[in-house]
């Protein structure tokens, strides 16, 4: 993608729209290679056990536990990790159910990167957006805790909260298998956070973020990048047995799998959530004792020497902002010039910089701000809407046509 010069997509609006579809596999491959992979393989250095139980195609449901109080590194490593290990076939990419916060604001995308979730590969977490990924037979990546999981302080570490029925639902009316996954050492990833009920309901009121971590996410609100801070936890993905949710239905006393009474299907996910907890309880204990394995840390760095820019979590906005930059302008001449056409992000790391950053964003045309769009155009271009399918259609699947 390094050296295009198109200009930055402005999308028409919705009315009367043919099916598309936002994922941007020659993005994602640029992103893998100039942000993502130095994540993968030298600071989080994932791994995946018992990968062998998924299915090569679709449909099923991959169902993961979150990582409390930290950005949601883990699920942008899963789903690459996958893709990358299936061969980036296009065929092979999942797709990720997101909550709607992480689309409509800026900062809840990674480094503010317009649309990321979508052109990755995410799909926005409605009922009927579940159900329509699962009739294109579609792999889909989903975390039945939603938001609460996201937001559980490292006090409630790896206890699974409240789970979501919608999974369970669709998969016995589909007759799609279930496959558990557990993520370890995620919990690691920003240990010192913890949650306040109060504090998390004023960000949710006045900014639209579900949580603010304490008391490190005040850093966060001095210095943008520390809003996306990751410590080195080695995250490990351990793929449980086969759930099949329509025999839990019947154990539980009923046969209607179309639509189910929603006391079952509690029950059923009640059930799922004890498995799980017991999966995950276990693999911690196997997996978990070192969360940050400074050992393998250390070798890692060391295979990185050259490329430390790309790797430590100081030069992720670079990474991240650049690989999108990159699609709409020329190679920089020099290495001055790739500086001063991205003066804009020291101010990332300057004191209470998000007014200049929102500044920046306002003032300068794309592909690096929103000048000289109209505010639909600017809305469409971030993606800052719900994305609805009954509204905005995928296409079928190539392997389906």
């Amino acid at each position: 993608m390094s050296g295009a010069t198109h200009a930055p997509p402005v999308l028409p609006s919705p009315a009367g729209r043919e099916a598309r579809d936002p994922l941007d596999l020659a993005y994602c491959r640029a992103l893998m290679h100039q942000a993502i992979e130095p994540l993968l393989d030298h600071y989080f250095r994932a791994r995946i056990v018992g990968a062998e139980k998924l299915p090569g195609k679709g449909p099923a449901i991959l169902a993961a536990n979150h990582s409390g109080m930290a950005f949601p590194y883990d699920a942008i490593v899963l789903d690459f990790f996958m893709w990358r290990r299936d061969g980036l076939a296009p065929s092979a990419k999942f797709r990720s159910m997101f909550e709607k916060q992480l689309a409509l604001v800026w900062w809840m995308r990674p480094f503010g990167v317009d649309n990321l979730w979508r052109r990755g590969g995410g799909v926005d977490q409605t009922f009927d957006n579940f159900e329509r990924l699962i009739e294109r037979g579609d792999r889909v990546i989903y975390y039945p805790e939603g938001v609460p999981g996201i937001g559980k302080g490292f006090q409630h570490r790896y206890h699974l909260q409240r789970f979501r029925t919608s999974f369970l639902r669709l998969a016995a009316r589909h007759e799609v298998p279930i496959y558990p996954i557990s993520v370890v050492n995620g919990e690691w990833i920003m240990p010192f956070h913890f949650s306040w009920k109060p504090i998390d309901s004023l960000m949710e009121r006045l900014f639209h973020v579900p949580f603010l971590p304490l008391p490190a996410g005040v850093l966060a609100i001095l210095f943008p990048w520390m809003w996306y801070l990751a410590l080195p936890a080695h995250l490990t993905f351990v793929v449980g047995d086969r759930i099949d949710a329509r025999a839990l239905l019947r154990d539980l006393g009923t046969s209607d799998y179309t639509d189910p009474d929603r006391p079952v299907l509690d029950r059923a996910a009640h059930r799922v959530r004890r498995r799980m907890q017991a999966q995950l309880d276990a693999d911690v204990k196997t997996y978990g004792a070192r969360p940050y394995d400074w050992r393998s840390l250390w070798a890692a760095l060391r295979a990185a020497r050259g490329r430390l820019a790309r790797v430590l979590p100081t030069g992720w906005t670079m990474s991240f902002v650049r690989a999108e930059r990159d699609q709409y302008r020329p190679p920089a001449r020099n290495r001055l010039h790739a500086v001063l056409r991205d003066f804009d992000l020291v101010a990332f790391y300057l004191p209470l910089g998000w007014p200049l950053l929102s500044l920046a964003r306002a003032l300068r045309r794309p592909p690096y701000g929103y000048r000289g769009l109209s505010r639909e155009q600017a809305r469409e271009r971030q993606g800052s809407f719900v994305w609805r399918l009954s509204e905005r259609p995928l296409p079928p699947r190539d392997d389906a046509r």
